[in-house]
């Protein structure tokens, strides 16, 4: 089998230095309608396309999602800068955690910041959340080199014609098997904060609510 892993592992490498999210100074500081909320997150998420025929959003999933009271409803028709963001967490999610797993997940943060007025607000988290982007870049970039390497050195005694494939398997199931790891300890984690929820039905109305910043801008 004619496969160059070097060659992939460079374009994969070359991909993994040129992803990017939509910054908060990117959204848009209006209202937006439905038609205009999905041509927005299809032009900024372009680059996370697998095809060039994928949709990012369509308004069938976005009525789901309001369905499934993962997005609040929009006011008048129109979606706000926060409902986008949640919009954005759930694109990402989606891709390795149930409808039910995203809902656990980010109703506390709706529910707590989602139009908040005093204190901490939706687009503070995204800031935080995001702002660690860049450094774990630099890690992924050295983890998928060190992966590559293990798999580099197995199957030496594999026919020839048969060794470059053979390799480039091992490399995708070392990568599969820290997905698999990642996900199976997110669905802990979401299955653990279910059961405290359940546990403690009160809990969200007791929580105070954050302290008033005094840099907020």
């Amino acid at each position: 089998m004619n496969i160059d892993i070097k060659d992939i592992m460079n374009n994969i490498l070359k991909s993994v230095s040129k992803i990017d999210y939509i910054k908060p100074e990117d959204l848009p500081n209006i209202h937006l309608y439905m038609d205009q909320v999905t041509t927005f997150m299809d032009a900024q998420l372009e680059s996370t396309k697998r095809h060039p025929a994928d949709k990012i959003l369509t308004k069938t999933m976005i009525n789901n999602y309001t369905k499934n009271r993962l997005l609040p409803p929009p006011e008048k028709k129109k979606y706000s800068k926060e409902h986008l963001l949640l919009l954005i967490y759930i694109y990402y999610f989606k891709n390795i955690l149930s409808i039910s797993d995203i809902q656990t997940l980010l109703n506390p943060i709706t529910d707590r910041y989602f139009s908040n007025q005093e204190g901490w607000d939706l687009q503070d988290v995204y800031s935080e959340v995001f702002s660690m982007e860049k450094g774990q870049i630099e890690h992924l970039q050295k983890d998928l080199v060190r992966c590559y390497n293990v798999s580099s050195q197995t199957f030496q005694q594999a026919p020839a014609e048969d060794r470059d494939y053979l390799q480039l398997f091992s490399f995708l199931c070392l990568l599969s098997f820290d997905v698999y790891v990642k996900k199976m300890l997110l669905e802990k984690i979401i299955d653990d904060i279910s059961e405290n929820d359940l546990k403690n039905p009160d809990m969200k109305k007791a929580e105070k609510k954050p302290d008033k910043k005094t840099d907020k801008k």
